[in-house]
Parts: C-alpha cells; sequence; structure tokens
C-alpha cells in the first residue's frame, strides 16, 4: 500500500491500462484512466469492475475495499487530465508512431518531477524517450496480462534513464504488488518478449510444416520443460497479432532470423484468427 496517496494517470483503457489502474487503485493510489472513446472507458471500467466482484466472490478481497478502489478511479479522454501525475503509464497499442506522440505530448504537460513510463513489451525506450526533452525520467515499466493476476514486472532502462527515475519505478511497481527485473540494456524485446517470441516463433513453424500438432508442441513444453502453458496456447491468450507485431519489432531491430515471424502466423492474422479473444487461433475456444 502507498503510505502516501499519489496520483498515476494511465494512458489506454485497454486490458493492459485497464489491469494497471485496477491494481494501482487497489494499492491506494488515485488514478486518472484516459482514452479517446467513452466506450473505450465504457469497457475498461466495466473490466476492473469485474474483476474486483469476481475477487470479492472468492474471498480474496473485502466488498468495502473494492467498493473504494472504484472510487479512486476517474475517466476521461481529456489527455490534459494527466498533468498533475506523478507517475503515468503508457498502455497503447504497439506502434511507436503512436507512442511517440503521446509522449510528446505529455511531456508538453506534466511536472517536471513526474515519472513517464511505458509499458511496451518490445519497443526500444530509448526511441520512445527521444520524443520528449526528458528522456532521463522516462522508463520502461512491462506488466503482464491479466495484471491483476501476474506477479511480474519488468522495468526497462533507456540509454538515458536515471538511477534516480528507476529506482522511482521500481518503488511504483513494487508498491502495486509486483516483483521487478530489471533490464540494463535497452535492446528490442527486453528479455522477456525476446524469450516467448522466440519460442513461439519456432512452435509456430514446427506446427506450419506439420512437424507435430499444436496440442503436442504444447504437452512437450508444458511436461518437458515445466511450463505452465505452452508456446501456442501463449500466443492465443496474448494474442496472435500482438506477438506478431512484437516479434516483428524486434527482427526489425536485430535482423536476427530466429525472430523472423513465420508465413503462418501473419495469415492467422489477416483472417482474423487471433485467439481466444476471437475464438480462433491455433486453437478454437
Amino acid at each position: 500500500m502507498c503510505v502516501v496517496a499519489k496520483k498515476l494517470a494511465v494512458i489506454g483503457a485497454g486490458l493492459m491500462g485497464s489491469g494497471i489502474a485496477q491494481v494501482s487503485a487497489q494499492a491506494g493510489w488515485d488514478v486518472v484512466l484516459r482514452d479517446v472513446t467513452d466506450e473505450a472507458l465504457r469497457r475498461g471500467t466495466d473490466g476492473i469492475r469485474a474483476s474486483y466482484e469476481k475477487f470479492v466472490s472468492k474471498g480474496k478481497l473485502e466488498a468495502e475495499e473494492a467498493e473504494r478502489a472504484l472510487g479512486r478511479i476517474t475517466t476521461t479522454t481529456d489527455l490534459d487530465a494527466a498533468a498533475d501525475a506523478d507517475v503515468v503509464v503508457e498502455a497503447v497499442f504497439e506502434k511507436i508512431e503512436v507512442k511517440r506522440e503521446i509522449f510528446r505530448a505529455l511531456d508538453e504537460l506534466v511536472k517536471d518531477d513526474t515519472i513517464l513510463a511505458s509499458n511496451t513489451s518490445a519497443i526500444p525506450i530509448t526511441k520512445i524517450a527521444a520524443a520528449t526533452r526528458r528522456p532521463e525520467r522516462v522508463v520502461g515499466t512491462h506488466f503482464f496480462s491479466p495484471v491483476p493476476m501476474m506477479g511480474l514486472c519488468e522495468l526497462v532502462r533507456g540509454h538515458k534513464t536515471s538511477d534516480e527515475t528507476l529506482a522511482a519505478a521500481r518503488e511504483f511497481a513494487e508498491g502495486v504488488g509486483k516483483t521487478c527485473i530489471v533490464v540494463n540494456r535497452d535492446v528490442a524485446g527486453f528479455v522477456t518478449t525476446r524469450l516467448i517470441s522466440a519460442l513461439v516463433v519456432e512452435a509456430a513453424k514446427l506446427y506450419e510444416s506439420g512437424v507435430a500438432t499444436a496440442e503436442d508442441i504444447d504437452t512437450a513444453c508444458k511436461l518437458g520443460f515445466g511450463h505452465a502453458m505452452g508456446p501456442l496456447a501463449t500466443a492465443d491468450l496474448t494474442g496472435v497479432d500482438i506477438l506478431l507485431h512484437a516479434t516483428d519489432n524486434i527482427y526489425t531491430e536485430s535482423q536476427d532470423e530466429k525472430f523472423a515471424p513465420p508465413e503462418i502466423m501473419r495469415r492467422m492474422v489477416d483472417a482474423g484468427d487471433i485467439g481466444r479473444k476471437s475464438g480462433e487461433g491455433f486453437y478454437r475456444y
């Protein structure tokens, strides 16, 4: 819990942004959740409310605590609402042009000592920070989905991220209940996305070439390596489209062939078969 209530602005009310807002409000932060449409905000807050209700029904959260947390979250379509935030976490689509535009605008709005964080899973923080005049205050805070359930936060240093900023980001992430790892060198994909991307790409190639079924590939990883979930089921849960963007970003930066997505992933995305959220991916749901 935060000793003194501080203000957090979360930019993007999708699955990741709403999850970050949820755990932060529960930890005592006053949260403003911003998206470009009222409908996106409604979906985000509905998801937060449903998640709190699930925790209450399982006895993991008191109903009064859930109501207090919900009361700490306000929504807006106005980016100016982030002006007095102590920490801003951007959680929008993985397009560097979109992220740089947001950070450029935030740079003009927020306080001098505000921490500007990106929830990107693959885009180098240095490239995002370069859109601001304060790259030393920009850091990566890569949460994992679903945020209320997953215990990890990957902290990423940009080329100019200061020790003070990294320490503040760690304090924030640990304060909302996460265990942190630190990525000291700003390589595309950081640690976790490089690992899962390489595994998913190879698994998809094995599946594409008929070496084994999706079920058997995933079973091999679960029983052979002790993974909680196989790589193709993970792709479906995360979204084949999301992983395709991530692997493309890493491949573009590194030119390492092990990150080159196989054709089947592109065709699945073209067809809309992007995993659980569409009802079909490597598996049917």
